[in-house]
């Protein structure tokens, strides 16, 4: 049975007087039933606080948590019904796989032949069932990382949480593990939160992500929202690269216009969009692209670089004003710039939908 989690104006506060520091600032937050949410922030914005307070791990400064509506703010950690996922993985290497993963059912007093039969599923569940006699230092980093997920789940937990699990892996391993995760997570309907600082991690594996700044939410979503959307410059620089071109907007019905020193650019008007004065421009590089030059409704411009990299080729274009943009152009049929005759003449286009408004930063 998964758990639905209600976070009310979530407070911690580490120090007193003026060495004092919140660590998280009142968020308020509800993870629903079965779903896979992300905490992601840089360092010390305060989410592996947020994961340690849910665990039951630290104490809140203010605020409650509620699982299923029940209040758990102050409740012991073995209250709570959780499987805790470390980053160090805190496997006991005396032990053996089963045995490490056999840990928490034996703490609880489930009789022998359910928890055999539990560990013998949880394994496989995690494709190490092969393993089970063989003890941690006999076992790769990912290998050890799946274990650590299967003796947090076979204690069939309400609630999964996981501080930053594959930050010590290779970026081939991390990879092959994210879908993994994801799979085992929704295929057995366990709520779980997942602390990362990694944002191709939260974009290929959440449900929602909640992104914290300086102990609070800066804006929630799903993935595609948070990167198609972003609210403000923050949001838009952390989840990818992106271009930013100043500019002055002007309402026009369902559109907003937007006039920069490249040119004027058209503009989906969202709802947190300014409908005018200064705002700032979010077009990512992959929504750009190099066409004719005198192409209607383009900007004129000149590619100063141009990086191959077989699936994509990385393009620097200077636009009028001195407005630089980096477009990244899928599949391209060949590397076009002569970097002795460059820069070349091009012309850029970009859809409407693509271009998002921001507040000025």
């Amino acid at each position: 049975m998964s758990t639905r989690i209600e976070i009310n104006k979530l407070v911690k506060v580490f120090g007193k007087g003026r060495a004092a520091a919140r660590a998280v600032d009142g968020i308020d937050l509800t993870i629903e039933s079965g779903e896979l949410f992300f905490l992601l922030g840089p360092s010390g914005c305060g989410k592996t606080t947020l994961l340690r307070m849910i665990a039951g791990f630290i104490d809140p400064t203010e605020g409650a948590i509620r699982f299923d509506g029940k209040d758990v703010t102050h409740a012991a950690p073995n209250k709570r019904n959780t499987g805790m996922v470390f980053q160090s993985y805190a496997l006991w290497p005396h032990m053996s796989v089963a045995a490490n993963v056999a840990f928490g059912l034996k703490v609880r007093k489930i009789s022998e032949p359910e928890r055999s039969k539990r560990v013998k599923d949880a394994l496989a569940a995690v494709q190490m069932e092969a393993y089970a006699s063989r003890k941690p230092t006999q076992l790769s980093g990912g290998q050890q990382q799946r274990v650590a997920l299967a003796r947090a789940i076979v204690v069939r937990p309400n609630v999964l949480l996981l501080d930053e699990p594959l930050s010590n892996l290779d970026a081939k391993l991390r990879i092959e593990l994210r879908s993994q995760i994801r799979n085992i997570c929704k295929s057995s309907g366990i709520t779980t939160v997942y602390v990362t600082h990694d944002q191709k991690e939260a974009l290929s594996m959440a449900d929602r992500i909640a992104i914290i700044r300086d102990g609070r939410i800066e804006q929630l979503g799903t993935p595609s929202e948070l990167y198609r959307r972003p609210r403000d410059r923050f949001v838009a620089e952390f989840l990818g690269e992106t271009n930013f071109i100043k500019g002055e907007a002007t309402a026009n019905g369902d559109s907003l216009s937007v006039r920069t020193p490249a040119g004027e650019l058209t503009a989906a008007r969202l709802d947190h969009s300014p409908d005018s004065g200064e705002v700032l421009c979010s077009i990512r590089p992959e929504s750009i692209r190099l066409v004719e030059p005198g192409s209607p409704a383009s900007l004129p411009g000149k590619r100063l670089e141009t990086t191959y990299l077989g699936e994509t080729a990385q393009h620097l274009v200077e636009l009028k004003g001195a407005v630089r943009v980096k477009i990244a152009e899928l599949n391209p049929p060949e590397l076009r710039l002569d970097p002795a005759r460059a820069p070349t003449e091009v012309a850029i286009a970009i859809d409407p939908s693509d271009v998002v408004v921001l507040p000025k930063a």
